[in-house]
């Protein structure tokens, strides 16, 4: 008579059991290589420590600024800003970047979109904006704090650059980070203007990432 092996449920289960592990062993292996690309990216971002981005202000020229009613105001702004990447191994892409104008604390134009970019290590480029509010609400108070500065003979202008960034290390590309850039211009405010308020004294601006 031949010999019949059966298996029990005991074996069946044990292979299930294998099964199981084998799959495991998988995750741990796949886990533990992604982690690993992680931490190399983090540690090639920590050793090349990116530098934010740094503007300044190159020139502005106001050519409207007046009160069409009791409380709305038309104004038209224009201005060329220095953008600045100081990294020696870091680009950057621009993806976003929105350009308004303010005076103490009140919006005087509405946000300009300036074309995305690509800057590259230690690169400066040239960026030029023209601002425009029209029937813009302000408070009773901003004709008199105009005229106040027209007495003492000097304009300040708060310009803000608001957008989103990525950083660019060899062909890895970062997220999208948010920054902020404020630059305020001093004009000369005469009297009698005789023709557009403008500056063309250079000024840093802060950058906040």
């Amino acid at each position: 008579m031949s010999r019949v092996d059966e298996k029990s449920p005991k074996h069946c289960a044990k292979k299930g059991f294998n099964f199981n592990k084998f799959h495991k062993k998988l995750l741990f292996t796949f886990s533990t290589f992604l982690l690993t690309m992680l931490s190399l990216i983090f540690l090639v971002w920590l050793i090349l420590h990116p530098t934010k981005p740094q503007f300044s202000l190159k020139d502005t020229d106001i050519y409207q600024l007046n009160l069409s009613g009791p409380n709305l105001i038309n104004s038209t702004v224009r201005l060329t800003l220095l953008s600045n990447n100081p990294n020696k191994k870091v680009g950057i892409y621009y993806d976003v970047l929105q350009v308004y104008a303010s005076y103490k604390g009140q919006i005087i134009t509405r946000e300009t979109s300036l074309p995305p970019f690509y800057q590259g290590n230690e690169e400066t480029n040239l960026l030029s904006a023209s601002l425009v509010g029209n029937q813009l609400p302000v408070a009773p108070s901003f004709g008199y704090e105009v005229g106040r500065d027209q007495r003492i003979g000097k304009f300040v202008l708060t310009l803000k650059v608001i957008g989103r960034l990525r950083w660019k290390v060899g062909t890895w590309v970062s997220g999208r980070y948010r920054f902020n850039v404020n630059c305020v211009a001093i004009l000369p405010f005469n009297a009698i203007p005789s023709g557009p308020l403008s500056s063309k004294q250079g000024a840093l601006c802060s950058t906040i990432i």
